[in-house]
């Protein structure tokens, strides 16, 4: 995947938009005792979810942004419906100007997609012939496929993986072997749902190094689910949050701490110890802190640590769910 040229996106800006769109599904309900089999025999029970409700959202061409909410909130929706997987109850959805519904092959020949419970690679087989088989079966042209491949390889580190059958690699193995073979025919926008899932401490930032290079250096849109948001925040500059089928936040991270109002802790170590205090940032600006600091005699070190993002998260998830 090679260093794209400069873009006129003057007519062309938005690699999604998501328009007025509602999901609703249909559970059928089963009772277990005779009495309840029967009854549905003749009067069957339903219920009514609607994982999506008039949900409108934008993302422009070379943006990495972060989808996060609790559980059944509608995150797995969005991404189907983006992917094609699914169809709207009501609005529109489109990527890179395309229907995903009635234009899925073209979009799928500019679209990368990687769910972290599932594979593309052939289980009975090497990693490389998966990667020949999408070569063949995409007409993905000599050149680009050899340059692509080198660059997964290299930066990925699946060098030892190309000749390993599938079902012997680690899930972290073939979370890193999945997102090269999505990679092969240079997408321009990628949907990543938890592609950090099962990976230790150095395939993760190995994960994370390459997905900010990518979006960085070739411009590819990235949109990304994950329940880790130290991870999150790390790689997206923008952060859409989801609750109860609706966008609950849309802007970055220091703005979710203003509106969960967390206190930054600020360690100070003195010639007679170390004391921490709780400050909110909002009503005591940094300059303010930092002057009066410079204040106080005998200060040896100042630690200042922002409101770790996982609590800021779980105080937005419990306000949501009483809501």
């Amino acid at each position: 995947m090679s260093k794209k040229a400069s873009i006129d996106t003057t007519q062309w800006d938005t690699a999604v938009e998501i328009s007025g769109v509602t999901k609703i599904f249909t559970q059928w309900q089963r009772e277990n005792s005779s009495r309840g089999v029967l009854r549905n025999l003749f009067k069957p029970q339903k219920k009514i979810i609607t994982a999506l409700d008039d949900v409108s959202l934008t993302v422009k061409r070379g943006e990495f942004v972060a989808y996060a909410g609790p559980n059944g909130a509608g995150k797995s929706t969005t991404m189907k419906l983006l992917a094609g997987m699914l169809q709207p109850t009501t609005g529109s959805v489109k990527v890179m100007e395309l229907s995903p519904d009635k234009d899925r092959i073209k979009l799928m020949k500019r679209l990368g997609v990687l769910f972290g419970n599932r594979t593309e690679l052939w289980w009975d087989h090497p990693v490389s012939q998966s990667f020949e088989w999408k070569k063949v079966v995409w007409a993905i042209p000599d050149e680009v496929y050899k340059r692509n491949l080198e660059m997964v390889t290299e930066l990925l580190d699946i060098g030892d993986l190309l000749k390993t059958f599938t079902r012997e690699l680690s899930l972290g193995q073939r979370m890193k072997a999945d997102l090269a073979l999505l990679l092969l025919h240079s997408p321009e926008v990628i949907l990543l749902d938890e592609p950090t899932l099962g990976l230790d401490v150095v395939a993760k930032r190995q994960m994370i190094n390459f997905l900010k290079k990518i979006n960085r250096e070739n411009n590819v849109t990235i949109i990304v689910t994950s329940h880790d948001m130290d991870d999150l925040e790390e790689m997206a500059q923008r952060i859409l949050m989801i609750a109860n089928g609706k966008i609950a936040y849309d802007g970055d991270f220091d703005g979710l701490r203003s509106i969960a109002q967390n206190s930054t802790k600020v360690i100070v170590t003195t010639d007679t110890g170390v004391t921490e205090y709780e400050i909110n940032l909002q009503t005591n600006p940094i300059n303010s802190l930092l002057r009066r600091l410079s204040e106080v005699e005998g200060i040896r070190d100042v630690e200042i640590k922002k409101a770790p993002i996982e609590a800021v998260i779980a105080e937005l998830y419990r306000g949501w769910r009483g809501a």
